[in-house]
């Protein structure tokens, strides 16, 4: 009689941990799929405001004409910011439709709150996808922004010091900021 009230004491205890597991790991995914949502929010206002102050034309600070980028860097740019805009768009919304049907499903478990009873696979597909959407959109924000440095300062392959320095720097933070988030992307989902 003792050993039965203990396995059912066990059995009791593992589908409690279990529940809080998954309770907890629906709450950590809608907080990440919150901090997706934030950051490409954030990048979608530099996109618009990188288009809206495209007179590249009146501002270039390059001395020598034959250094001033021309149409095709003006095209590219406005091409990146467009590809760069859909990917955060793409990204913002599978976070959202993540979110809402975690938030749907939780709304049908009145005792608990933060349980969520989702295929994994589901969700870390929509997970991927939203990170990868945003990390796209990063790729094509750099790309964009290396084009308005060439716009403001000059041709890369004219060599001028400080536009190389400048895209030079530019590459080097947001690749390496790029790689640690796709590191722990990565990571969190082999765990």
């Amino acid at each position: 009689m003792a050993d039965s009230d203990i396995e059912t004491s066990s059995n009791h205890n593992s589908n409690s941990n279990t529940s809080r597991s998954t309770a907890s790991t629906t709450s950590v995914h809608v907080t990440a799929l919150d901090g997706i949502v934030s950051a490409n929010s954030l990048f979608t206002v530099a996109v618009f405001v990188g288009i809206s102050f495209d007179q590249p034309r009146d501002l270039s600070l390059t001395d020598r004409s034959e250094c001033n980028a021309g149409r095709d860097v003006e095209r590219d740019l406005v091409v990146f910011e467009v590809i760069s805009f859909a990917f955060f768009l793409f990204s913002s919304l599978v976070a959202q439709g993540i979110k809402l049907s975690i938030n749907l499903l939780n709304s049908k478990e009145t005792d608990e709150v933060f349980k969520a009873n989702i295929n994994s696979d589901v969700l870390r597909f929509g997970v991927l996808g939203a990170a990868g959407g945003c990390i796209l959109g990063c790729v094509f924000l750099l790309l964009s922004i290396v084009d308005v440095i060439q716009l403001r300062l000059g041709l890369l392959s004219c060599g001028n010091a400080l536009t190389i320095h400048t895209v030079l720097a530019l590459v080097v933070l947001v690749s390496s900021a790029l790689s640690v988030y796709i590191f722990t992307v990565f990571y969190s989902f082999r765990k």
